[in-house]
């Protein structure tokens, strides 16, 4: 899995001498995908997402299990096969991102940093909106 646009680039094996560091990078982006299932703000998809690339190159019974989950399975497949995001996930992140934006703009000490947040988030959904949503067989 690649976290650019072409999801079905095929996985090489990180050389044993970098293994371990993909293996922190995937328990680390899992345990932050974790906390910001509760955690508002704090993006739960990408860091699953980045989990999996790592455990693909660092650890392959994190990658089997996380293929294997309920919850993140069919999100880390869709998005390795298809490049693609649900639409279900697509509305979570945004409203998330838009009452993230609102919660800046009540609290930031200065309008422009509001602001950078804000148009951050907009490109970015921007983005997550023009990627397919998945083909189901």
């Amino acid at each position: 899995m690649t976290l650019d646009s072409s999801p079905k680039a095929a996985v090489a094996p990180a050389s044993r001498r970098w293994r371990w560091a993909w293996w922190l990078l995937a328990y680390a982006s899992l345990g932050l995908g974790i906390v910001g299932i509760a955690l508002p703000g704090l993006p739960t998809v990408p860091f699953v997402l980045l989990s999996a690339f790592a455990a693909a190159r660092g650890s392959q019974r994190l990658h089997t299990w996380l293929l294997g989950h309920r919850r993140f399975g069919p999100m880390i497949r869709d998005w390795q096969e298809q490049g693609a995001v649900s639409r279900r996930s697509k509305w979570l992140a945004t409203v998330s991102m838009a009452f993230c934006a609102v919660v800046m703009f009540l609290t930031a000490p200065k309008l422009w940093m509001a602001a950078t947040g804000t148009a951050t988030m907009t490109l970015v959904a921007l983005w997550l909106w023009r990627r397919p949503e998945p083909r189901r067989a």
